[in-house]
């Protein structure tokens, strides 16, 4: 009989490719990973997967099983989420996920305040790039900017997203300004083609943080959400007076509808759902510092 784990380790590498990306995947070291396959296999007498340069391969034994393999996984992800659903206790961990950015320049003194408001409860936070999955409990609580969560998770927007185009107070615009765009954008964006239909791209960036400083060292102009410009408020960086739609992304706080009554998890959902209404003006741009920029 097979364990949780045999299966966990299984999936990981079948899912990765190589040991490397399972191992980071479980949060282990490699060799755990290659011993625990190597254990699974001997076990059953059958090898999962071919060994090749580029990295694990699974064999047409594991190719049976690994539908299989992922029923058990969600089987086993159910019962976590209905056993951690009924805890009524305000302490133990929470696994929480939102845009690092959000973290650093929104929400990390009033995290500070829940901790003091309630000590017995520990806070994991993940804020690396890509959505923790929910479902397996990789995360608890998640602050998301999204247009539409999926059904199965439990929350409400907090506030619609306000974007404005940034650049230096210093900047002159020219025909050709140069714009700085998210990776992926190989052509003029439609903010750009609307009001500036002759620009160039500057920069391209896989992040937000990254487009500030992008624009505040006077490499382009970009259209960024303007909590993120706004809070941080540097003299140097200034919100141009044109007027964009409102998005139809927003802030939302979420957690997985089977810890609807998990008393920690509500605790804090409830908590950040405050403070981030008490930032609502933020968000819809009602701070921002206009200038008129250099022809």
């Amino acid at each position: 009989m097979n364990d949780w784990d045999d299966i966990r380790y299984f999936l990981a590498v079948a899912r990765g490719g190589n040991v490397t990306s399972a191992a980071k995947m479980l949060g282990v070291n490699h060799s755990t990973v290659s011993r625990r396959i190597r254990a699974l296999e001997e076990k059953h007498g059958v090898r999962l997967f071919e060994r090749i340069p580029s990295g694990y391969v699974m064999t047409e034994a594991a190719a049976d099983i690994y539908e299989l393999a992922i029923e058990l996984e969600l089987k086993n992800s159910q019962i976590s989420r209905q056993l951690f659903g009924q805890d009524n206790r305000l302490q133990g961990k929470i696994n929480i996920t939102m845009p690092h950015d959000i973290l650093e320049f929104c929400l990390i003194d009033e995290l500070a305040q829940f901790r003091n408001f309630q000590p017995d409860i520990q806070l994991n936070l993940f804020v690396a790039k890509g959505l923790k999955n929910m479902a397996t409990r990789e995360a608890d609580v998640a602050i998301r900017l999204t247009s539409a969560p999926p059904d199965y998770l439990l929350g409400k927007q907090v506030v619609a997203l306000q974007h404005g185009i940034y650049g230096h107070k210093s900047f002159a615009i020219t025909e050709q300004v140069g714009i700085i765009v998210w990776s992926g954008e190989d052509s003029l964006p439609l903010w750009a083609q609307e009001h500036f239909p002759k620009a160039q791209i500057a920069m391209q960036v896989d992040d937000l943080y990254s487009m500030y400083c992008a624009v505040r060292a006077g490499i382009g102009i970009a259209r960024m959400p303007c909590y993120l410009p706004d809070i941080i408020a540097n003299e140097q960086v200034k919100r141009f007076n044109i007027d964009l739609p409102r998005s139809t992304w927003g802030v939302w706080v979420l957690s997985h509808i089977d810890l609807k009554n998990t008393a920690r998890v509500r605790c804090c959902r409830e908590f950040l759902t405050e403070k981030l209404m008490n930032k609502k003006t933020l968000f819809e741009g009602r701070e921002s510092s206009y200038f008129t920029p250099y022809h």
